[in-house]
């Protein structure tokens, strides 16, 4: 065996029995970051060293900081563990070393795409015409979407915001719901709308927008029908699960002239499933989506999908030209539907993903990660520990700290406790101005008995700080 072959078969061959240990390992890392970062923080070298030695150096540094994240009992945020075929097709990625700026730079990657872009559409219930770009997740995504929302309308409105900037552009309206994801407040400072630009439409008590008040919000504009609008919707509360009503939004919407974008992290998930379709009933209304596949579709860090209705659109908002790129292959590659051109082949995993599963595991997928959070909630509600929120998909909320005043800080002491027992591995959130226990199922690997261990150990932290 080369030296080569012999490096990349002991990296691979780590990687999987760090995968293979993650049912038996404590979910939370043995080491903190300070212990980390005193374990990686060796002198720079002054002369090259022998790969395999460094190679052996990180894994031994490293180790005790590793999470289990990808394993069964995480359900922190929401992470879902990497399939095989996508795990091992994401090692091939990195060993193959493409650049996916087009066609003519990596015909395979650039293919790889395109197919499983294809794929993605067709079980999310987005149109086959539709542009999509391979991007790192959902803050990529909904950028892409914004941008391609603010050349349009612009555009329209006979501006040349690529040409010309925003300074002395029509004022562009952006609404949303209260409970958006922060990660459509960012797009908007990143694009020069800034966060103010955004109006917020009311929620429901699920955290969905309504309806009703979004006709208040889009008749009260400045200047009525016809000014410039964006409306973000999202397709899974980041603590509810809860998705906004697409069909009625998106009609009310178009008596507007608006364009809408999906924010989908998850949630969009719900349409590869025959049981679950109805949630996002009138999803193909929309202009753009966003989608992550490093959630729901548990593919390897980082993978995110950008789609727009309009792939011209798309293009005109995200591309580029220079005369070095001149006999590169077509003007339009797959690095035109995003903001990357140096960009990782991130369809392999992807493709293998879908290959893996197929129409019915995507779906299987889905549907057993919401039974196992119907499954949480009903045994922590036996448990007299209240759920607040209504289960439709994989989140659920949990006052593990009761209510009173020292609720609070007795649900982060519970969470605190479950996390460093090592059983489990739940996050903290702030929903309604209360500290709540949030648990998020992604993981294909997550079985009934993973649910039933990591219900007693969340009770076993009760009785612990219970005293």
């Amino acid at each position: 065996m080369s030296e080569l072959h012999a490096l990349f078969h002991r990296a691979a061959t780590e990687a999987a029995d760090f995968r293979a240990s993650l049912d038996t390992r404590p979910v939370q890392a043995s080491a903190d970051l300070a212990e980390a970062t005193r374990a990686l923080d060796v002198p720079l070298p002054e002369t090259p060293r022998e790969p395999a030695v460094v190679l052996e150096e990180l894994i031994a540094a490293a180790q005790p900081g590793l999470m289990g994240t990808p394993g069964p009992r995480y359900f922190g945020f929401v992470i879902g563990g990497a399939l095989p075929a996508a795990s091992a097709a994401d090692l091939l990625a990195v060993g193959w070393d493409q650049c996916a700026f087009n066609g003519h730079l990596a015909p395979a990657a650039a293919a790889a795409e395109q197919v499983a872009g294809a794929w993605l559409k067709d079980l999310l219930g987005i149109p086959a015409s539709a542009g999509v770009g391979f991007v790192t997740g959902a803050q990529g995504a909904n950028t892409v979407g914004l941008s391609a929302a603010r050349h349009h309308l612009l555009r329209e409105a006979g501006w040349d915001v690529e040409r010309r900037g925003l300074s002395g552009a029509p004022r562009l309206r952006v609404l949303a719901g209260a409970e958006r994801h922060a990660t459509i407040d960012r797009s908007l400072r990143l694009l020069g709308l800034g966060s103010n630009a955004l109006e917020e439409v009311a929620v429901d008590a699920q955290g969905a927008i309504d309806t009703d008040d979004l006709r208040r919000v889009l008749a009260a504009g400045p200047t009525g029908q016809g000014h410039p609008t964006v409306l973000c919707l999202q397709a899974g509360n980041v603590n509810t699960g809860a998705v906004d009503d697409l069909r009625g939004a998106c009609t009310t919407a178009r008596e507007h002239g608006a364009w809408v974008h999906v924010d989908g992290a998850f949630g969009l998930w719900a349409a590869a499933s025959p049981s679950l379709r109805h949630l996002v009933d009138g999803v193909e209304l929309a202009d753009s989506w966003g989608c992550d596949g490093h959630k729901w579709l548990n593919v390897p860090y980082d993978s995110g999908f950008a789609f727009c209705s309009r792939p011209e659109v798309q293009t005109a908002a995200m591309s580029y030209t220079a005369p070095y790129l001149s006999g590169s292959g077509a003007v339009s590659g797959a690095a035109d539907y995003t903001a990357e051109s140096s960009r990782r082949a991130r369809g392999f995993a992807v493709w293998a993903a879908l290959q893996e599963l197929g129409r019915q595991g995507v779906a299987d997928l889905v549907d057993r990660c919401c039974a196992h959070a119907r499954h949480f909630a009903e045994a922590l509600s036996e448990a007299e520990i209240e759920v607040v929120n209504d289960v439709v998909l994989n989140q659920v909320l949990v006052a593990v700290g009761g209510s009173g005043p020292d609720a609070d800080a007795r649900t982060d002491a519970i969470i605190e406790r479950i996390q460093q027992e090592g059983t489990c591995w739940m996050g903290g959130t702030t929903w309604r101005g209360r500290r709540l226990m949030r648990i998020a199922v992604s993981n294909h690997l997550t079985t009934t008995a993973d649910v039933a261990a990591s219900v007693e150990a969340v009770l076993r932290a009760v009785r612990e700080i219970d005293g």
